[in-house]
């Protein structure tokens, strides 16, 4: 008995050798296979649906589509009664062939309320481009309506770099454009630009033009704001000869001035 158990306990600790242990995965290695196992799946549910998505219309949209006027949207300014033009910076676009200057508020587009710049930019958006559209405006106190046929981004900036390289050049008149404000003329309804610095030497000093002197009319066309006022400026052709009126005098007794001026070229 002594010699038997004796030689089991040398086979036990010494002849045989112990089971393997089972290994176990680890907390990093389940989370990695969990995140395989998910990205296949949404991957096959992105290719099931996609083409489902795209019979039914469900799809990414590009660009938006929206008609012009000739009016950069950084030249309006909303008002109580609708949406200013601070000037028509497209020369040629339809809003200038529609006869509409800066300082008009436009009232209505192709029947449309337009009480701020969010409503005209959705109106723009739904209006077809090359469609001819009713525009109601007030000026100087006066309701008015005129015409004007949309046009596409192209168009509308082939008719910008048109003007910007014109052989002819931008005109100079000289004065500070940053120092001319738009005010209500005295005594009336009617706005002008207000000249605060006239630079020396240049077509407007020569002409004699003064500073405080407030532009009404710039070649035949009401300027009722800084920026008509300097469009108008860049669109007349130097060395040619425009009419200037102006109101002048002190505190609210003005007078009517025309003067004859004699551009320069920049």
């Amino acid at each position: 008995m002594g010699s038997y158990t004796g030689a089991s306990e040398v086979a036990t600790t010494s002849g045989a050798l112990p089971a393997k242990k089972r290994r176990r995965m680890s907390g990093l290695a389940w989370l990695f296979v969990g995140l395989l196992v998910f990205f296949i799946g949404a991957a096959a549910f992105t290719a099931l649906v996609a083409p489902v998505r795209q019979q039914v219309g469900v799809v990414s949209r590009g660009p938006v589509v929206r008609s012009y006027i000739g009016i950069d949207d950084d030249d309006l300014e909303e008002t109580e009664q609708g949406v200013m033009l601070k000037g028509v910076s497209v020369p040629g676009g339809p809003a200038d062939k529609a006869g509409l200057i800066g300082g008009d508020v436009i009232l209505s587009f192709d029947g449309q309320k337009a009480q701020n710049e969010d409503q005209m930019e959705e109106i723009m958006v739904k209006t077809p481009i090359g469609k001819t559209v009713d525009v109601e405006y007030m000026r100087d106190s006066e309701k008015k309506t005129a015409k004007l046929t949309t046009i596409s981004q192209d168009e509308n900036r082939r008719l910008t770099r048109e003007f910007e390289r014109r052989p002819e050049g931008r005109a100079q008149f000289g004065y500070e454009d940053g120092d001319a404000e738009r005010v209500l003329v005295p005594g009336t309804n009617t706005y002008g630009v207000r000249l605060d610095t006239i630079l020396r030497s240049r077509p407007a000093d020569i002409a004699g033009v003064k500073e405080g002197d407030i532009v009404i009319e710039f070649d035949g066309v009401p300027i009722r704001t800084p920026g008509e006022f300097l469009m108008r400026v860049r669109r007349a052709l130097p060395y040619s000869t425009v009419k200037l009126v102006v109101m002048r005098g002190e505190g609210d007794v003005k007078e009517k001035v025309e003067i004859p001026v004699k551009m320069g070229k920049q």
